[in-house]
């Protein structure tokens, strides 16, 4: 993968919240069981990230309101001639291009305008429209006020603890939870909560179908990430190479489900599977991208 050094960072897109505070954050207290506890940890982060996290946060709170950042710093910092060097800015750059094929994509293969949202950088906890949240729960898209949220630490965990060690997770971390800022959009997510209240003993396998068809979202924009530009018309990526998509792909196999319940030290159990199986992610991941067409994503319509 080699980011053009020429293309503009747009950091309204980011409100950067850290060193803001935003309290201590109740976290979400995921039940695994097994394990000793730094692993417990670390799975219970993963389990909410890539993505959804936003939904249990959802689920627990009735929202809070949160602070507005600063970005003064990260403008300053993007602007430098050393800016594809800091991990802040080439995530703002990986949420630009993002949404620059959003924003063509969505009206034209679903008739749909697309409404930009921000990714919020913090530190520790923030406030979020979906109740408070720490950087246990992993990054998540919060659609009580169409933000995604990401502690940039994560990366160093997912890298460390999981192996996931390329570059190319991040992209895809990212992608995967505007996944789910498209399905706000669209209604997918509205709808899979009122399927969810009137067949509860399928919420499970309806979270699953929800956060595969984020992951095949995700490969949609890996597939058409080299034609995003900046508002100047800059090309955003100059390559990316098919070990880029495969760090994608051994990502997504570090975080199924059943990948998870082993890490824990528990059998594996369908039942309590949210996101899908490692081979699941992998599939719709890889459906996504060689396709390039969100509408290939559809993970509601049969059998996965």
């Amino acid at each position: 993968m080699e980011l053009n050094e020429n293309a503009r960072i747009d950091t309204s897109q980011v409100d950067d919240r850290r060193g803001s505070g935003g309290g201590g954050g109740m976290g979400i207290p995921i039940p695994i069981g097994g394990g000793r506890g730094g692993i417990v940890g670390i799975i219970i982060a993963v389990l909410v990230a890539l993505v959804g996290g936003g939904f249990g946060l959802n689920a627990m709170n009735d929202g809070g309101g949160s602070q507005q950042g600063d970005n003064s710093s990260l403008q300053q910092k993007c602007s430098a001639q050393d800016a594809l060097e800091q991990l802040d800015c080439r995530n703002t750059l990986y949420v630009n291009s993002i949404q620059a094929y959003w924003t063509k994509a969505l009206p034209e293969v679903f008739g749909d305008q697309y409404k930009p949202s921000k990714t919020v950088f913090f530190s520790q906890g923030v406030n979020t429209g979906c109740g408070q949240a720490d950087s246990g729960v992993g990054p998540f898209y919060c659609p009580a006020d169409d933000l995604v949220y990401i502690d940039l630490t994560f990366y160093k965990l997912l890298a460390d603890q999981l192996g996931a060690e390329g570059e190319f997770a991040q992209p895809y971390v990212l992608a995967h939870e505007y996944g789910h800022h498209v399905q706000d959009l669209l209604g997918t997510e509205a709808q899979m909560r009122r399927q969810q209240q009137r067949d509860p003993n399928n919420a499970n396998a309806l979270s699953v179908k929800l956060e595969l068809q984020a992951d095949c979202y995700a490969g949609a924009w890996a597939k058409n990430a080299t034609g995003t530009a900046d508002a100047q018309g800059q090309k955003i990526f100059k390559s990316i190479t098919e070990q880029d998509i495969q760090q994608a792909i051994d990502t997504a196999e570090k975080i199924g489900d059943d990948a998870i319940q082993k890490r824990s030290g528990r059998p594996v159990n369908p039942d309590e599977f949210t996101h899908g199986t490692s081979e699941q992610r992998q599939q719709w991941f890889t459906k996504g991208y060689s396709t390039g067409d969100p509408k290939a994503c559809d993970t509601f319509g049969g059998s996965l």
